[in-house]
């Protein structure tokens, strides 16, 4: 008997000292448990002093009863709606039952009574912890007026002063206070404890990679790049808070290893020699046996040594496949390759973020397990503005504290993106000679997949160069691929701080913001404000600005965003809207969609037998594959894409590829190619000339089987619903393509 009760003290301990468990979870546990060591000690109690058999009946059975009801929420991890189901019943029957059959306000009920009130503050949060709180008072309220006005409904059976049941009371629920303040004291403690133990890992982790770092000149910050990365993608696997943090320490530390390989290879410019690879080679090793040691977080070494083995079986140190390579380390090896390719290296520049794209598809299978390379790819989908990637310590001049600019064109910034979100960049401007063409700075505004301008063909075509217009601070602008500039002028308001008379420089502010089409530009130089607006070919190209000038430097520049974007009244239109949509109308409005999913149709209910028939055609800018439509699957109360309580089931892409979202349904995908199909090339050549599409639906309850096909794809996506409301709509969205003529058959 005593290691039985030895074990059930030790699991009881292992588990209110789980960090994975939520807190409040444990702190029920242990209430539970006071309060059920309180009130089968109260039974014999009862007996003692001779209290009515229906008093001590009501205690055993509660004891009872609150035991097998904490038991089963406990092995089938429902604690969660059990804390509020045992708040309901101790509030509206255990007390009020305590109350009348021990005695009342004389006896010892009234200090039971707080056993509810203690239970709701630790135990409930939220407005359920207040609205609990005030019923709780109500009822005991009730219960005293009753007691007051109608005594006899209580059972008294204290006689002559003896007051034993009271002071029982009070010890006891004394005792379940103090185990409860204890509880909270140790966990306190501990908790303590393992921030500083995890405070002092993550310093040591930090201080780890920032010497990989100093080492590798070109791969500044790569290490917390690849955590970031790595972390988001274990979140779109569905997996728990807990494991998403301890993959980001893992893939932190993937590189340690690199610490023992000679600074001359890691740095080597040019191709490695097949000897120095071979030593590159075995810093999944030294990283292993660097962590090894790490017993407290054991999956450390796991990640070093695994992350460069590739799912076809080819990669090293090991050549494990498929899923023998631990799971941990199929996601860094994909968030590190999307690394490597996004970041500088000596021979070359970042890659465009849709070739990196291009590149993980082709991976799929070969290079990189393809759950997680699908979850990377839908993080590039996500990434609208290319956030993910290296960044320059000083953005805005491309990692140089200043520019000088003596010819025009011979120094410019990096692209500073312009977007529907107000972007305010504030520098200051220094004539370099003498004489009156000096001190003249210029913006270059233009698209180009790396957000840098290029002046070589060759670049201008791989990187789908185009620039809009020239714009000198002087009032001059040169309209290059932009449909219309307007020019306005005004005096500014720009306050002039006291003291402030340098003459020797000039400061300007610019206020940049885009909607569709229209760019609009302010620039202040505390005399003057130029407005500028500026029409562009279409609404589905990027825009950045480039600093530069002419006989300058430029310095001091500093960058802020607005958080809101603007609506489409802020900037006025001086050019017709650019719509490829003036086709016919069906039974759903046509839909331009300029970039990834920014529109859609509205919902359609999906019904057995359904069809959706409509035309496409890719938007001039597209040169993608999956510059096409896609099929959004979901729920919503308004039945609106992204509506309110938005469930995403699906997304269906044309080409073949498919999105689901975690824990809301299971999907199914069968893609083939037939003889019809021509090449990717060929796809995309008739994207852009406009095709005919038919979609067809099948519904079964909650499975629903969805078909079409195209130019020589056909996809069937079997999806079985497993959250829903009331109703799965579908809605046409994609990227760079016009819907017109939507048609819906039931």
């Amino acid at each position: 008997m005593s290691k039985w009760f030895a074990r059930l003290k030790n699991r009881l301990t292992e588990y209110i000292y789980d960090q994975s468990v939520d807190v409040k979870d444990r702190a029920f546990i242990v209430f539970s448990v006071a309060v059920l060591v309180a009130l089968f000690a109260a039974v014999p109690v009862g007996i003692i002093m001779h209290e009515p058999l229906t008093a001590t009946l009501s205690t055993l059975f509660g004891a009872l009863f609150f035991s097998l009801f904490v038991y089963l929420a406990y092995k089938g991890n429902h604690i969660k709606e059990a804390k509020i189901i045992l708040c309901i019943i101790v509030v509206f029957i255990f007390l009020p039952v305590m109350f009348f059959t021990n005695g009342g306000v004389p006896g010892g009920a009234p200090v039971w009574l707080l056993l509810g009130t203690i239970y709701i503050a630790l135990i409930l949060e939220g407005a359920v912890k207040i609205v609990m709180l005030i019923l709780n008072t109500l009822v005991i309220t009730a219960c005293w007026l009753v007691g007051y006005y109608y005594p006899k409904t209580v059972t008294e059976y204290t006689r002559g002063g003896n007051y034993i049941d009271t002071w029982a009371a009070l010890f006891i629920v004394g005792g379940v206070i103090f185990v409860l303040f204890s509880f909270q004291y140790a966990l306190l403690k501990k908790e303590e404890e393992q921030k500083n133990v995890h405070r002092l890992f993550e310093q040591t982790a930090v201080a780890l990679v920032n010497a990989i770092d100093a080492k590798d000149k070109y791969t500044h910050g790569h290490s917390s790049r690849v955590a970031e990365y790595s972390r988001r993608i274990a979140e779109f696997s569905g997996m728990s808070k807990e494991e998403c943090d301890e993959i980001y320490y893992v893939a932190l530390l993937h590189d340690v290893g690199k610490i023992g390989i000679p600074e001359n290879i890691i740095n080597k410019e040019g191709k490695l020699t097949d000897e120095e690879y071979n030593v590159i080679k075995q810093h999944p090793v030294l990283g292993a046996q660097i962590l090894h040691s790490i017993t407290e977080y054991p999956r450390l070494s796991i990640g070093a040594y695994y992350h460069h083995e590739r799912y076809d079986g080819k990669g090293y140190p090991t050549r494990l496949k498929g899923e023998d390579i631990p799971k941990i380390a199929r996601i860094i090896s994909v968030a590190d390759a999307y690394d490597a390719m996004t970041s500088k290296r000596s021979y070359r520049e970042a890659i465009p973020q849709q070739t990196v794209r291009e590149e993980i598809v082709k991976g799929m299978g070969t290079q990189f397990d393809p759950e997680y390379a699908k979850i990377m790819q839908h993080l590039i989908d996500l990434d609208t503005e290319y956030k993910m990637k290296e960044m320059d310590e000083v953005k805005e001049l491309a990692g140089k504290t200043e520019l000088v600019c003596d010819v025009f064109r011979d120094e410019y910034s990096e692209g500073i993106h312009v977007n529907s979100e107000k972007k305010y960049i504030n520098f200051k401007c220094a004539p370099i000679g003498k004489g009156q063409n000096t001190g003249l700075p210029a913006i270059i505004l233009f698209d180009s997949l790396d957000a840098h301008i290029h002046e070589a063909e060759r670049e201008i075509e791989d990187l789908c160069y185009f620039e809009y217009a020239e714009i000198w601070f002087y009032g001059r602008t040169i309209c290059k691929g932009a449909r219309k500039i307007k020019t306005e002028e005004e005096k500014s308001q720009r306050v002039q701080l006291p003291g402030k008379n340098d003459k020797s420089f000039t400061e300007y502010d610019i206020e940049a913001v885009k909607f569709k089409d229209h760019i609009q530009i302010k620039i202040d130089d505390g005399v003057k404000v130029t407005k500028l607006i500026i029409a562009l070919p279409d609404s589905s190209r990027y825009a950045y600005i480039s600093l530069a000038g002419e006989k300058c430097m430029i310095f001091d520049v500093s960058i802020s965003q607005d958080e809101e974007e603007i609506t489409e009244d802020y900037i006025p239109r001086i050019a017709e809207k650019i719509s490829y949509i003036d086709g016919p109308v069906g039974d759903v409005p046509n839909v331009q969609i300029d970039g990834y999913r920014t529109d859609s149709t509205d919902g359609i209910p999906v019904t057995d037998g359904m069809k959706i028939i409509f035309h496409s055609k890719s938007l001039p800018t597209a040169r993608l594959v999956w510059h096409c439509p896609f099929l959004d699957m979901y729920y919503s109360e308004d039945k609106k894409p992204n509506g309110e309580g938005y469930m995403e089931y699906a997304l269906l892409r044309l080409d073949g590829e498919n999105w689901e979202a975690q824990g809301t349904a299971e999907n199914k995908l069968v893609v083939n190619k037939s003889e019809n199909f021509a090449g990717w090339e060929e796809w995309k050549r008739i994207n852009k000339e406009g095709f005919d599409c038919t979609i067809s639906f099948e519904r079964d309850g909650d499975k629903i089987t969805t078909y079409t096909e195209n130019m020589g794809i056909s996809v069937k996506i079997t999806t079985t619903i497993l959250k829903h409301g009331e109703d799965v709509y579908v809605a046409l969205s994609g990227d760079q393509v016009a819907l017109t003529n939507i048609r819906i058959i039931r």
